[in-house]
């Protein structure tokens, strides 16, 4: 099957770090695709042109980081990421809709400072860099609960992607107010699945 990912983004990052804990390389051929390019040939795969973007092997096509992480986690028949059952399979839910919350604003922003310069829009960033500095302060708190401190799980994986934006955006700039969740995404970073899947600086 083919995964087709960007080197930058965040929602490809998290698919290929499953890929790489699962040892499915054999399986998964990674793809680069062009996107935010007129004609190119990867929107006659995916006519959305976001990543990423999983073939299977029936040539069936599945979009969505969450739903493409769970399909690959689910091929051996071993799930290493399924929720609990409960209310700790809500918690799990909760924390990890806050590090989704945090990384899609982060990626409005960063899409905003792709943009040339006198396009920008200063409300958008302005408004992304508040959300992301409440949310930061939020993870802050939230980072010593059990389920942020156990195996590897996808509110982790989002957590994580998240803040290595920093590579990506230098005015991301959360480690200094917030040492517990440096001392944590740093343990994290060090991963083989991490430090093979990093975004390229900007």
């Amino acid at each position: 099957m083919k995964l087709y990912i960007t080197p930058g983004s965040p929602y490809a990052r998290m698919a290929r770090i499953v890929v790489l804990e699962k040892k499915l390389e054999s399986r998964v051929e990674i793809v680069f695709a062009k996107t935010r390019v007129a004609g190119s040939p990867y929107y006659a795969i995916n006519p959305s042109g976001r990543v990423p973007y999983l073939v299977r092997d029936d040539g069936v096509g599945m979009e969505e980081s969450a739903l493409i992480c769970d399909y690959l986690d689910r091929l051996d028949a071993k799930p290493a990421y399924e929720l609990p059952a409960g209310a700790a399979g809500l918690e799990a839910r909760r924390l990890e809709a806050l590090a989704r919350s945090l990384l899609d604003g982060l990626a409005v922003w960063g899409r905003e400072l792709s943009r040339p310069e006198d396009e920008r829009s200063s409300g958008v960033v302005a408004h992304e860099t508040e959300r992301a500095r409440r949310m930061v302060e939020r993870s802050e708190k939230e980072i010593g609960h059990p389920h942020l401190r156990g195996a590897l799980n996808m509110a982790q994986m989002t957590l994580g992607v998240a803040l290595g934006l920093e590579l990506r955006n230098p005015d991301f700039l959360w480690r200094q107010k917030h040492p517990k969740l440096a001392g944590w995404y740093d343990a994290l970073a060090v991963r083989p699945s991490f430090t093979a899947t990093a975004p390229p600086r900007a």
